[in-house]
């Protein structure tokens, strides 16, 4: 329940890929929000064009959410709700949400999530790696010195290792991985729920060998054994 002259900020995970992963949960409270705030507006138009909503949109996204997250704070501050999703999965996790989420908390506006899709989980449950502990490591560092040292600090890490990469990084990333880690068991999962799902599991050396010369779009999500006790 909002507080008096509070509204309420709802976290609504949204699909990775298959349009029909939304809860009915979700579909009810982006049905009852005042506003939406999303990272890209046509690709929440799509999702709620599909389900017959029609609802004010707020564009938030990176690097622009510190312009508008004093726009979205007033709005709840009045009594407003406001719906926050990512272009896909769950907000907050590698995507523009955590200054919004942080910054409601502190002004004592209710935070509500509506959990649902999640790249992070829908792929290590499918990896076939050890779950009891996992590190989520978002999207990592480009520049390689800066890498090959996050890398090394890993090397005693004894959970599944879970990176988010853009497909072009995938081969160069897994290469400077098996030259740090050694050749550990790893999983890319790509295409999540979509009509191309694919998982791809091996040892490092044999998923370099298999990916080199690949053209591979979008994003992966790369899942890496911890180190061996």
């Amino acid at each position: 329940m909002a507080r008096e002259g509070k509204g309420i900020l709802y976290i609504v995970a949204t699909p990775i890929g298959n349009l029909e992963d939304i809860t009915l949960r979700a579909l009810k409270v982006l049905e009852e929000v005042d506003y939406i705030a999303c990272e890209d507006t046509r690709v929440t138009l799509k999702l709620l064009n599909r389900y017959g909503l029609k609802k004010k949109l707020i564009s938030y996204y990176q690097p622009r959410e510190r312009s508008r997250l004093p726009i979205i704070l007033q709005l709840l501050q009045e009594g407003k709700k406001v719906a926050l999703v990512s272009d896909s999965g769950t907000p907050g996790i590698s995507d523009p949400g955590y200054p919004l989420i942080k910054a409601a908390i502190e002004a004592n506006i209710p935070v509500t999530p509506i959990p649902g899709p999640s790249a992070l989980t829908a792929s290590l449950c499918a990896s076939g790696l050890p779950l009891h502990r996992v590190l989520f490591l978002g999207f990592p560092t480009s520049k390689k010195g800066k890498l090959k040292r996050l890398l090394e600090s890993l090397r005693e890490e004894p959970g599944t290792m879970v990176f988010y990469l853009p497909a072009r990084r995938l081969v160069s990333f897994l290469e400077l991985a098996l030259e740090i880690l050694g050749n550990r068991r790893a999983v890319v999962a790509r295409e999540l729920s979509k009509i191309h799902e694919e998982f791809l599991r091996g040892k490092m050396e044999e998923l370099v060998e298999r990916l080199r010369g690949q053209e591979i779009k979008g994003e992966a999500t790369l899942l890496i054994e911890g180190c061996p006790e």
